[in-house]
């Protein structure tokens, strides 16, 4: 197997020892108890984890480079991270297109197998180690505090191990050895539990190799870009073209369908450690879906239609390429139509392996904004290229579709709609929302008001009335943009996302440094309550006005304070040169950064330097502790009694806090 190499580089960092870890940990999960904090959540996508050990050009967040990566967060009080999409990426044949928010909804992206594991006895060492060995690498060192992902080269990487892997696994079940007939006990089960839509995506897997593309409306074969919906139809031809598909590629859906069940194996043997560690991923359930979902499952769809937002003056909004959900076929008289069934399985397979949700844009499932395709004016390869004041687009809210007569049409609100009452007041009601998404949750044990619910978007009438004054959901707020005194407590926190600039570069821009968010005057006096803390107040104040690290420092405190709350692995490690990703721009380093091999070494050496930009997290949470002891004691009616009472119960944790927070600062000679 290989090993790291050696580091030449001379650390000077002092990092907490074996035998400190265990109050470094104790100490941090009780200020978290203290304060009522529940979940304490670091957004880091599946590409972005570490290698450890061997480097595939992709990271996974399922093997034990993921162990090692979580271990860490688990240190330092994190009970949770939040994953991006973990779909099957979209390719052709010279690119893998590397967004995770057009990946599949249902198809596991294979290159978050962990390679090593299948050289071992578990996995009937189905690849050799002399061929994991030539494919793999050590990991590399740098001075960069990121790595990035090399998606094409990943997928050289898996194309040759996954098929040398599947050849010897078919070799070693024909020769009757054990470990290889247990394994296909399991690859039995999975394939009865999910054969329909595998065979179908291992079908879509044959035909865009052969077109050369997974934008199955290029095929140029009106047969193959319909296949699916005709063949349920009973198209002779369909039918006729399904079987010999199926026959003539068989061996390439058998071997798919291997790859997704390997990797759900290498997912369910994840979640059991994740639980022993009482450690949650958080899903992200995509608005949309891939090309190869929309294929398969086109009669759920609307044609001629795609999702976007609007944006300005409403004539350029942002065009997602995601197809929409059509609201004919949401429901029937009996139950969910092909439409809301396929929402239903969306949610339950993104649930399956993870122990909660991220719901992207939210407002999709109440009131989707949608772009008429014969509105766009595109380029020889389809993209848009309209001019917002000569073509403007022709985009609306679902409630807003007319019939040619100018009528509302009403199978179009089966998203949600309004009740006039004869009083004169409105309220909203989202069949959606009320009917599949709500109940989905429920049924998985999520309490609706726990999960993450991304409501960063244009928020017409209806959402407004469904998600905040209905259903009273939480909402995210960004405290890039916002305080956290101004609002709603139930809200899920966040400073920056994963398309945000880093924090130590946001407090570089004029408009951030500038804003109420990020006012000295409001953050030193939300961050000391307490009357006679005054003096401490007005020295913080100023350091934090003169001092940008300081601010930002501040106002991770301010986050820490909050109920529930992310940060995203750039910020934590203190990576500032590079963005994961730029929302709005199409970049060739858009979603590639990677948590260097060597991030523990980057992290200790970037807290003892003079400027940190990474988080010490005992630190801030030290600020942010006494900071909620403060607001005790301004609500108290006793404020003498409740201070004596509360900073003599917590004095030690506090120490203890300063006590780790020095440790990490400190060179080791």
């Amino acid at each position: 197997m290989k090993v790291a190499g050696i580091d030449k580089t001379i650390s000077f960092e002092r990092r907490p020892k074996k035998n400190e870890e265990a109050g470094l940990s104790q100490t941090i999960n009780e200020a978290y108890k203290v304060m009522g904090t529940e979940n304490r959540v670091v957004i880091t996508h599946g590409s972005c984890f570490p290698a450890v050990g061997y480097d595939s050009c992709i990271g996974t967040p399922y093997g034990n480079s993921a162990k090692e990566y979580l271990k860490f967060l688990m240190l330092y009080g994190f009970n949770a991270n939040q994953l991006g999409p973990g779909g099957e990426l979209v390719s052709d044949k010279k690119t893998v297109y590397s967004s995770p928010y057009s990946s599949s909804a249902f198809a596991q992206n294979r290159f978050f197998i962990d390679l090593e594991e299948l050289t071992k006895d578990k996995y009937a060492n189905i690849l050799t180690v002399d061929t994991f060995n030539k494919l793999t690498k050590i990991p590399e060192y740098s001075k960069k505090d990121y790595v990035q992902t090399d998606f094409n080269e990943a997928r050289r990487i898996y194309d040759k191990a996954l098929h040398e892997s599947y050849i010897n696994f078919k070799v070693k079940l024909a020769k009757g050895k054990p470990e290889a007939i247990k394994l296909n006990k399991e690859f039995e089960k999975f394939c009865n539990k999910y054969n329909t839509r595998l065979i179908n995506e291992g079908i879509f897997r044959a035909l865009s190799k052969y077109y050369g593309t997974d934008d199955f409306e290029k095929w140029n074969n009106e047969l193959d870009e319909d296949l699916i919906r005709r063949t349920k139809n009973g198209n002779p031809e369909a039918i006729e073209r399904y079987s010999n598909i199926i026959k003539h590629s068989r061996n390439e859906i058998e071997q798919y369908k291997f790859e997704q069940f390997i990797l759900a194996q290498q997912i369910k043997e994840n979640q059991q450690w994740r639980s022993e560690h009482d450690f949650k991923y958080f899903s992200d359930l995509l608005v949309g879906c891939s090309k190869m979902d929309y294929w398969r499952c086109r009669d759920a769809f609307l044609d001629g239609y795609q999702l976007g937002v609007p944006q300005g003056d409403d004539r350029n909004p942002q065009i997602w390429h995601l197809p929409v959900l059509n609201p004919r076929k949401l429901f029937t008289a009996n139950g969910l139509g092909s439409a809301g069934q396929f929402l239903r399985d969306k949610i339950d397979y993104a649930l399956e392996f993870n122990e909660n949700i991220r719901i992207d844009h939210a407002m999709g499932l109440i009131e989707p904004y949608i772009i008429n395709n014969s509105s766009l004016i595109t380029d020889e390869f389809g993209n848009p290229i309209n001019n917002p004041y000569k073509n403007p687009v022709d985009g609306k809210y679902m409630s807003q579709m007319r019939s040619h007569d100018g009528k509302i049409l009403d199978d179009y609100r089966n998203y949600s709609c309004d009740y006039i009452h004869e009083d004169g007041r409105v309220t909203y009601h989202s069949n959606v929302m009320n009917k599949i998404v709500i109940p989905a949750l429920k049924e998985h044990g999520i309490n609706p008001k726990d999960a993450v619910w991304e409501d960063v978007c244009s928020q017409p009438p209806a959402f407004i009335g469904v998600f905040y004054d209905n259903l009273k959901l939480p909402g995210l707020t960004q405290t890039e943009w916002a305080r956290v005194e101004d609002s709603p407590k139930n809200n899920w926190y966040m400073l920056g996302s994963h398309d945000s600039i880093p924090a130590h570069k946001m407090i570089k821009r004029d408009w951030t440094k500038n804003s109420d968010a990020w006012n000295p005057l409001y953050l030193a006096g939300y961050l000391h309550q307490d009357s006679v803390r005054s003096n401490e107040r007005d020295k913080f104040c100023q350091n934090i006005a003169h001092n940008d690290n300081e601010r930002v420092k501040a106002k991770f405190a301010e986050l820490l304070t909050t109920k529930n709350f992310q940060i995203t692995f750039s910020d934590l490690l203190g990576i500032t040169d590079t963005i994961y990703n730029q929302a709005g721009t199409r970049n060739n380093t858009n979603w590639k950064e990677r948590i260097s091999p060597d991030f523990l070494d980057k992290y200790y050496e970037n807290l003892s330097g003079d400027n940190p930009t990474a988080i010490n997290i005992p630190e801030v949470l030290k600020i942010a502790l006494q900071a909620k002891i403060d607001m005790q004691i301004a609500r108290s009616n006793n404020k003498e009694e409740t201070r004596k009472l509360l900073n003599g119960k917590y004095k030690p944790l506090i120490d203890n806090l300063e006590k780790y927070s020095k440790i990490l600062k400190e060179k080791d000679d």
